[in-house]
């Protein structure tokens, strides 16, 4: 059995203690210390991380009343200064206590109970018994979240008996029956947990919430609390910052420019259709009048597969003839036919190897590419050999 300092101070960083057995397992090396402020997984919350003489904590976790530490290397028994990773370990409080503070204000404004909480390692999540939450309905429950924690109420955790928990205006009952840990934040909520929280809630800093979604019926909440939220504003402020200084305005006309500049490349796109049709138009006639016997070939240097692709339809539309067309900057060739006398997909299957090349198709169109242009040039000049010989 491990004395679990986190419960008696989750602000404890640095202590020794004596390490009272090492273990080595198939999966590495593990240590019980007598004493431990190493919090192991448990309640949605990850495992603390830091050292024990130095090496490594890789992974917390609970047997029974043991909580066994998993290390990087195995030291030897005997005295142990450990070490909590506190940045770490302040960022899981700050997120856990900002998620009980977050239920209780879904519950007592919409009746929105929570079911489950993730804390992940970019953003926390919590899951309410609604199917539904407006965006204002959102934003009422961020205000009324942060006001809770500007009244920096304090925040307990104790142990109670079965008596004492009968007392108690728990919203949902412990699995547990005995060891019973409550976490109380003064004047808003009695919630069983085992995890490490913060001493108020002023500590948890602010809560902004992310974005919410539908979730089985339910509503997912994404949030962030403390210095995540910090840093997901300085993250922000500097796309905004990079997006005001591209399109050269204030912040508030960014989306008026935005939505003007995709005005105007659509427009420009529509306009670059319509004069790729034109310019597919002018290249048919000109490819029909310059074939080469009883073959349509031509190299390209900078169109991209899907024009190829584009042009050789209509050619054949135009055609009975083979089209044979490549294009230099990706080393593809495309191979098109409507007459049944030749399978493009065939011809490609049996030829392509030869040349290391990729590709397949159907007996209409065929297209592959390939590592060099060298040996997409040479596979060019093959199947035109090929194609002209019928």
């Amino acid at each position: 059995m491990s004395n679990k300092l986190y419960y008696k101070s989750a602000s404890i960083r640095e202590w020794q203690t004596t390490i009272s057995e090492v273990l080595e397992r198939e999966d590495g090396y593990y240590v019980i210390l007598e004493e431990t402020a190493f919090y192991p997984h448990g309640g949605g919350q990850p495992c603390d991380e830091g050292s024990i003489n130095g090496i490594p904590v890789l992974d917390v976790s609970s047997e029974g009343e043991t909580v066994l530490h998993k290390v990087a290397s195995l030291p030897s028994k005997g005295v142990a200064a450990c070490k909590v990773d506190w940045n770490r370990r302040f960022d899981h409080m700050q997120q856990h206590s900002g998620q009980h503070l977050l239920s209780a204000v879904c519950r007592d404004l919409y009746q929105a109970l929570t079911l489950s909480f993730h804390l992940g390692t970019d953003y926390a999540t919590i899951d309410v018994e609604q199917p539904e939450l407006s965006s204002s309905q959102l934003a009422a429950i961020e205000t009324e979240v942060n006001q809770q924690i500007y009244k920096n109420r304090s925040i307990a955790s104790y142990f109670v008996t079965a008596e004492e928990l009968a007392q108690l205006p728990l919203v949902k009952q412990p699995k547990v029956t005995e060891n019973i840990r409550i976490v109380e934040i003064q004047d808003v909520e009695y919630n069983a947990c085992g995890g490490t929280h913060v001493s108020s809630t002023g500590e948890i800093g602010m809560i902004k919430l992310l974005k919410a979604e539908k979730q089985k019926g339910n509503t997912r909440i994404y949030f962030k609390c403390g210095y995540r939220a910090l840093e997901e504003f300085n993250d922000n402020l500097k796309i905004l910052g990079a997006l005001s200084h591209k399109f050269n305005t204030g912040k508030d006309e960014i989306i008026d420019r935005i939505e003007k500049w995709e005005f105007e490349q659509k427009k420009l796109q529509a306009e670059l259709a319509d004069l790729k049709e034109k310019n597919d138009a002018y290249m048919v006639q000109e490819l029909l009048s310059s074939r080469e016997g009883n073959l349509i070939a031509h190299v390209f240097e900078e169109k991209s597969l899907k024009d190829l692709q584009s042009l050789a339809g209509k050619l054949t539309a135009e055609s009975n003839l083979p089209v044979l067309l490549a294009t230099l900057t990706e080393n593809k060739v495309v191979l098109a036919n409507h007459d049944s006398s030749l399978s493009c997909g065939a011809f490609f299957k049996t030829n392509l190897g030869t040349y290391q090349g990729k590709g397949g198709g159907s007996d209409k169109i065929a297209q592959a590419g390939f590592p060099s242009w060298d040996d997409a040039s040479a596979f060019f000049e093959y199947s035109k050999l090929r194609l002209k010989e019928g």
